[in-house]
């Protein structure tokens, strides 16, 4: 597959082979939005005035948190609190109607700039990520190779492939998106089983499951969530 400025990203998070690719590029994406948000973004008006509009949510708060930088953190903080201080609280605004008080509280509450900047970024990614499909067949091997697609980067790349696929091609990129999900959903389904089983009568004593199966709910969860418990804790 040769390599561009666009695909070079799409190539290093497909290369590993190991879990969600689309994790491993939302990930990505994440790490790097934060890093730019606390760092050389901070005191930039234009990024500024849309941390100010949109917040973030209880998760990015945490990952801002982490990075150790409390006074890019507060000053941010600070002319967050100012906007929605003036432009919502304290502005004269209609109770009812389209642009009343409790909807713009409602879509304060529900927005996050890093979600926001993530999810634009990912429709792109995964935007060349179907072109690259359509034209390297060295990708199309790559992509079939992966270890599996969570359920919620599942759904979204069929969403996508619906929009963006022929219909000679839809069939077959489906088909193949459809075993990455369903051959780990199934393997997951044999482990959680046989979790359970550990814990029926007749299994008494017996200590010999493997350590997928001991991991089994961890792994589900991160399946049906595209977070592992190690992202949940952060």
């Amino acid at each position: 597959m040769k390599d561009t400025i666009y695909t070079i990203p799409i190539s290093e998070v497909f290369e590993p082979k190991c879990g969600c690719p689309i994790c491993r590029l939302r990930n990505t994406l994440e790490q790097r939005c934060v890093e730019y948000i606390m760092g050389a973004a901070m005191m930039e008006p234009d990024v500024r005035e849309e941390t100010n509009k949109q917040g973030f949510c209880s998760c990015h708060f945490e990952s801002l948190l982490n990075c150790r930088n409390r006074l890019s953190l507060a000053l941010m903080l600070e002319s967050h609190l100012a906007y929605i201080n003036s432009e919502i609280i304290n502005k004269k605004a209609p109770l009812i109607g389209r642009d009343n008080k409790a909807k713009k509280l409602k879509e304060l509450a529900e927005s996050c700039y890093i979600c926001n900047t993530i999810e634009n970024a990912l429709y792109k990614m995964l935007d060349t990520m179907l072109k690259l499909w359509q034209g390297e067949p060295g990708f199309r091997q790559l992509y079939s190779e992966q270890q599996y697609l969570c359920l919620p980067h599942y759904a979204k790349i069929a969403e996508l492939a619906q929009q963006k696929l022929n219909k000679k091609q839809l069939p077959e990129f489906m088909s193949v998106t459809d075993k990455l999900a369903g051959a780990y959903l199934s393997e997951l389904n044999t482990d959680v089983s046989a979790f359970c089983k550990m814990y029926d009568y007749r299994n008494a004593g017996k200590n010999d499951a493997s350590a997928q199966v001991l991991n089994s709910i961890e792994r589900v969860i991160a399946f049906l969530t595209s977070r592992d418990a190690a992202e949940r804790k952060k």
